[in-house]
């Protein structure tokens, strides 16, 4: 048994036998409760609802050696987190709470949203006491888990834990109880269900024991299968040396092995599921732990889309058009050149971090077959488009200046690069000698067209070989730095041959020293902000592979390279001002708007040398651009909603409610960075 009850309706045409044994315990005129004595069927008394009145103050007692051990909770409370990936910022809902011990310790650790809910009123404000005792905000309620309370796409993370799947009579309740969990997460939403083996239990159950839970109470069990076989039928005998008997108690719980568990999962919407190593507490009492002896941990995640939310917008209000790749076409800068689960998976990041944002209201597209006719029918509907299609028209990098393209022809104001921009910033080779003219630092380098059959080095080795075209980090890996003529010549052959690429090449001197990057949302000279620069951290990597943030570093989990990190740089002022200084006139020179990201990079004496710039840089949840804003306590939210400002205030859209825009945290932070950043 465990601390979390359910909250049934009521079933009607019960026989009578049925409604004998829904009937509560009786008392005697002494107020004491009436035993039964032996019974021949232990299934036949266990009451329909058992769980309503069943967890109390007793069942903290009964199962303290489990439920009240802060230990055991700690543990548990470690491995979840572990297996669910948890980020401070996830919304967690702890279904069937009991009375809060795991909802409190994820609090303790540093949850900043997490609600529980269950059927127990006792249970419920004994969480609500420790909650507000420690000072935690952990939100308890009251309700039916199989009709939760709560909006549809709500949470990112759904537990349910300590045996609490399960009490009802038919295997129909249970399936409402994860149609609602399903409806309550998020797309991608995880779901982590702690349930007693059945395999194990069928096995190993003991039919009687007894056991001295404290000095004063005392407690019998008797336990048997149902006549299905389905479920174990428990009673408990609950005695005081002072009081008698306390409380006489049937009830019931479904066995699930990890197929059905699976099965059901599958059945209510969920994917992905996978049954971890089975779990069992270390009880300090060590007597008879009954259902929470052996128990297996299960995780899924709900694919699905956002469900369509009409908002009652007022005239100040924006509608956006969103438009992204396409993912029913290939993507050659992608692995199998398709949008995989972490595309989906990106995406359904940026819609949820959108709907944050109370004053917007959103359309996606992302059909390029007919994306022409879509603006089409939606002009006039939307106040700007928010191109975030870096992918490029029909997901040819070559053509992302061709949306931008499409919305120009259109008359349709839109945020980030013009055409001339992203055509400039596509060619590696172009904006080094725009940064040369304007006495901004560079690597030196030289370049090699696809016809030729010679070159010259003005410079020694190391060089780093790269694709004069494009963007991703195509066809940039480890083998790119060479240290010799032979396997520079091997780095050209593999990006010629490998990654099919017949254009230009570009061979840089391989800088050593720290890797940078430098982010900007607005539009200088007017409000802007510069973002903490970012530096790579390569401690993870191998030190005989060269430090290099490539194509293995974005695309190949198996790499080395994928345990790169990002975090704050590390600067001299010098540095910092150069930099900064530097990527605002780039900027300015090369028509970026509302948003840009400039890549830099230390030499062997300190020196920073401009890499590339990247106009519309990637926009996604885990980027460098969200990781810079992060560093400024900017949320994913926040970040989107800066280049939408950045992007009205350059189109002379905010004066409809320019006064509420301008005390947003948003613009103050836009504002306060400008000042702090001016050179």
């Amino acid at each position: 048994m465990n601390g979390n009850g359910l909250n049934p309706g009521h079933s009607n045409g019960k026989s009578q036998t049925e409604k004998e044994k829904d009937k509560p315990p009786q008392r005697s005129r002494s107020g004491r409760i009436q035993t039964l004595g032996p019974v021949a069927n232990l299934e036949q008394h266990v009451r329909s609802d058992w769980w309503r009145g069943i967890f109390n103050s007793l069942y903290l007692k009964t199962d303290a050696d489990v439920v009240e051990d802060s230990h055991i909770t700690r543990q548990e409370v470690g491995l979840f987190a572990d297996l669910l990936k948890l980020s401070p910022e996830d919304k967690i809902l702890d279904l069937c709470c009991g009375q809060g011990r795991h909802s409190l310790e994820l609090a303790r650790r540093g949850q900043k949203n997490v609600e529980g809910l269950d059927r127990s009123h006792y249970l419920i404000q004994r969480g609500k006491m420790i909650a507000r005792k420690e000072a935690l905000g952990v939100k308890f309620r009251e309700g039916d888990a199989r009709k939760l309370p709560y909006p549809t796409d709500h949470f990112d993370v759904v537990v349910i834990l300590g045996n609490s799947f399960g009490y009802f009579d038919s295997v129909e309740d249970d399936l409402r109880v994860l149609k609602e969990v399903c409806r309550v997460l998020k797309p991608w939403g995880r779901l982590l269900i702690d349930v007693t083996d059945g395999d194990y239990i069928r096995r190993k159950f003991e039919p009687r024991s007894w056991e001295w839970i404290d000095k004063k109470h005392f407690v019998c069990r008797e336990r048997s299968l149902s006549a299905d076989g389905q479920r174990l039928i428990s009673r408990e005998v609950i005695s005081n040396v002072e009081k008698g008997l306390l409380a006489d108690q049937f009830y019931a719980e479904r066995l699930y092995t990890p197929e059905s568990i699976s099965d059901l999962l599958r059945n209510a919407g969920f994917n992905d599921t996978v049954v971890h190593n089975s779990l069992s507490p270390e009880s300090q009492r060590n007597q008879d732990l009954g259902m929470m002896e052996r128990r297996i941990v299960v995780t899924s995640v709900v694919r699905k889309e956002w469900s369509c939310v009409k908002k009652k917008l007022k005239l100040a209000h924006r509608r956006v058009v969103v438009i992204q790749g396409d993912p029913t076409k290939p993507d050659p800068t992608k692995p199998m050149s398709v949008f995989d689960d972490d595309d989906f998976y990106t995406i359904d990041q940026l819609k949820s971090a959108l709907r944050e944002l109370p004053d917007y209201q959103f359309t996606y597209l992302d059909n390029h077959d007919t994306l022409f006719a879509d603006l089409m029918k939606h002009k006039g509907k939307f106040d700007y488009a928010l191109n975030l299609c870096d992918e490029g028209f029909n997901n040819n990098p070559r053509l992302e200046l061709h949306v931008p393209a499409i919305l120009e022809c259109l008359g349709i104001p839109y945020t980030g690069a013009a055409p001339q921009c992203l055509a400039h910033c596509y060619d590696k080779s172009l904006v080094r000698g725009i940064a040369l003219e304007m006495g901004i630092p560079v690597p030196q380098a030289f370049f090699i067209n696809p016809g030729d059959t010679k070159f010259e080095m003005p410079f020694g080795f190391p060089v780093i070989v790269k694709p004069n075209f494009g963007d991703s980090s195509f066809g940039i890996t480890q083998r790119c730095v060479a240290y010799s003529l032979e396997e520079l010549l091997n780095a050209i052959g593999e990006i010629r041959g490998k990654f099919g690429y017949d254009k230009p090449i570009l061979c840089e001197e391989f800088l050593t020293g720290k890797d940078l990057s430098l982010g900007i949302i607005g539009n200088p000279p007017s409000s802007y902000t510069i973002l903490p620069i970012t530096e790579e951290d390569y401690s993870a990597v191998p030190v005989e592979l060269p430090r290099l943030c490539g194509y293995e570093a974005k695309w190949d989990p198996q790499s080395p390279y994928w345990n790169i990190r990002s975090m704050p740089a590390e600067l001299t002022e010098s540095q910092e001002k150069t930099m900064i200084a530097c990527s605002v006139r780039l900027f300015d020179r090369l028509e970026c708007r509302d948003y840009a990201r400039i890549d830099w990079r230390l030499s062997a004496g300190g020196e920073p040398k401009m890499l590339e710039v990247n106009p519309n840089p990637g926009w996604c949840w885990d980027g460098h651009l969200c990781k810079m804003a992060k560093y400024t306590g900017m949320t994913y939210a926040d970040m989107l909603e800066a280049i939408l400002k950045a992007a009205e205030h350059r189109l002379g859209l905010r004066s409809v409610c320019q006064k509420k825009e301008d005390d947003s945290p948003v613009i103050k932070t836009l504002m306060v960075s400008m000042e702090k950043s001016a050179i």
